[in-house]
C-alpha cells in the first residue's frame, strides 16, 4: 500500500511504500550520490533537517552496525530509497535500516524514482519538503512542507553541539588508524609528540576528531557556545573548527568567538568551520542551488594543480570576491561549479576546507589537511 507521502513546496507530490518510523517530519530535500555509508550520512549533525535522497539503486544492504555511526544518534529528518533491503547480508549488521529507522523515530519512503527527484532537485535546487508516512493527504503535505521556515537564516547549533566539555579519549573511542588486511595503507604509527587541541563541535563527525587522533593531537571537545575566552583559558596549541549545520550567517555567536580567536593561536576549520573562518574575517557566504553531497567532488588545489576526489556534505559556499578583500587567499576550488573548497588567510596561521578531508583520497604526492594542520601549530610553538 502506497501509503507514505513526499511532498514539495512547489506543489508536486510523490507517494510510495512506508518504512521506518511512523512520522511526519519536514526539511530540506537534498540528493546524496555516495554509492555506500547511508549510516553516516544518517548520524552525520550536516544532515540535521535534510531529507535525504539517495541517488543509489537500493540502500540497506549490509544493514546497521554499532561502529560506524558519526555521532550519538540519527541527524537527518528522513529517507527516500528507490529500493529498501529488508533482508541485509554482512557480517557486522546488527539490525536492518528499516529497524533502524523506526528504532530513531525517523520515517523513510521507498518505491520512489529516485532519479526523477535528483533531476528535480538539480533544476529547481534544494526545495522544502514534507516527509510522511502517516497516511495524510496530499494537500495537507504540501501545505507542511511550505509552512516550514526552511535553512536559510537557521541556527542550527543547539541542536548539533555537545552539550559540555569532553576529552576524545584514544581508548575510550578505540582511536586507531585505518588498516586493511594484507596491505599497508594509512597505518603510520603516532610517534610525534601529542598537541593540545581544541575542537569547537558544531556539529562534529566523530570521522573528524580521529583523524585529528591520528594526526598526533590530544584533542579537548568544546560546545559550540563557548567563547573564546574560554578556548584561550584552556591554552590549547591549536583550534579545530568542526563540521556542521545551518545557515553559518546566523551563527553570529560562534563566528564573534572564532573572531577573536585569530591570530592568537593557530585554527583549522572544515565544512562548517570553514564558513564560520570565512565570516570572522569578514568575508560573506552563499547558499548553493543545490548544494554538494556525497561522494566523487572534483576538487584543485590551485598551488599544485593537483586534484582531489572528495566527500562533501553542505549547501552553503565562501565567495571569493569577498574572501579576497579580508585578506585570504582561495587554495582550493571545486572543479565542477568553481566554488571556494579551501582558503587560508596571508599573513595568519588560519586555514580551512569545504570538503571532507578524512574521506578525500588525493592524487600522490598530495598534502593531507590534518598533517598540514599539526605542522602549522609545531611552526606556531
Amino acid at each position: 500500500m502506497n501509503s507514505a507521502v513526499l511532498a514539495f513546496e512547489d506543489g508536486s507530490v510523490f507517494r510510495g511504500k512506508p518504512f521506518g518510523a511512523k512520522k511526519t517530519v519536514l526539511g530540506e530535500a537534498v540528493f546524496n550520490t555516495s554509492m555506500m555509508g547511508y549510516q553516516e550520512l544518517l548520524t552525520d549533525p550536516a544532515n540535521y533537517m535534510n531529507i535525504l535522497v539517495m541517488t543509489f539503486v537500493e540502500i540497506g544492504c549490509y544493514g546497521i552496525n554499532n561502529e560506524d555511526s558519526e555521532s550519538g544518534g540519527l541527524m537527518a529528518s528522513g529517507l527516500v530509497v528507490a529500493e529498501e533491503c529488508k533482508v541485509p547480508s554482512n557480517w557486522r549488521s546488527g539490525m536492518s535500516l528499516g529497524n533502524y529507522l523506526e528504532k530513531s523515530g525517523v520515517p523513510g519512503i521507498s518505491g520512489v524514482d529516485t532519479r526523477t527527484l535528483t533531476r528535480k532537485i538539480r533544476i529547481n535546487g534544494s526545495l522544502k519538503a514534507c516527509l510522511s508516512t502517516e497516511g495524510i493527504s496530499d494537500e495537507e503535505a504540501v501545505k507542511l512542507a511550505r509552512s516550514w521556515s526552511g535553512v536559510e537564516g537557521a541556527d542550527f547549533l543547539k541542536n548539533t553541539t555537545c552539550k559540555s566539555k569532553y576529552r576524545f579519549d584514544d581508548s575510550a573511542q578505540n582511536i586507531k588508524p585505518f588498516a586493511l588486511g594484507g596491505v599497508h595503507i594509512n597505518t603510520k604509527p603516532r610517534t610525534q609528540p601529542l598537541l593540545k587541541c581544541a575542537a569547537i563541535d558544531y556539529g562534529t563527525k566523530k570521522s573528524l576528531l580521529s583523524s585529528l587522533a591520528y594526526s598526533g593531537f590530544d584533542v579537548t571537545v568544546f560546545p559550540a557556545t563557548a567563547s573564546a575566552d574560554e578556548i584561550l583559558e584552556f591554552a590549547p596549541q591549536g583550534v579545530f573548527l568542526s563540521s556542521g549545520a545551518g545557515d553559518p550567517s546566523a551563527a553570529s555567536g560562534a563566528i564573534d568567538a572564532v573572531r577573536r580567536l585569530i591570530g592568537k593561536v593557530p585554527i583549522f576549520g572544515v565544512g562548517f568551520g570553514h564558513l564560520i573562518i570565512a565570516h570572522a574575517l569578514g568575508a560573506k557566504t552563499y547558499k548553493l542551488k543545490f548544494g554538494h553531497h556525497g561522494g566523487n567532488y572534483p576538487v584543485r588545489n590551485i598551488d599544485t594543480g593537483k586534484v582531489k576526489i572528495t566527500s562533501q556534505n553542505h549547501s552553503f559556499a565562501a565567495d571569493a570576491e569577498s574572501l579576497e578583500s579580508a585578506g585570504a587567499v582561495v587554495t582550493e576550488v571545486n572543479l565542477s561549479d568553481n566554488s571556494v573548497e579551501g582558503l587560508r588567510h596571508k599573513d595568519l596561521p588560519v586555514f580551512s576546507v569545504q570538503y571532507y578531508p578524512e574521506s578525500a583520497p588525493g592524487a600522490a604526492g598530495s598534502s593531507y589537511p590534518f598533517d598540514i594542520f599539526y605542522e602549522l601549530v609545531g611552526k606556531n610553538l
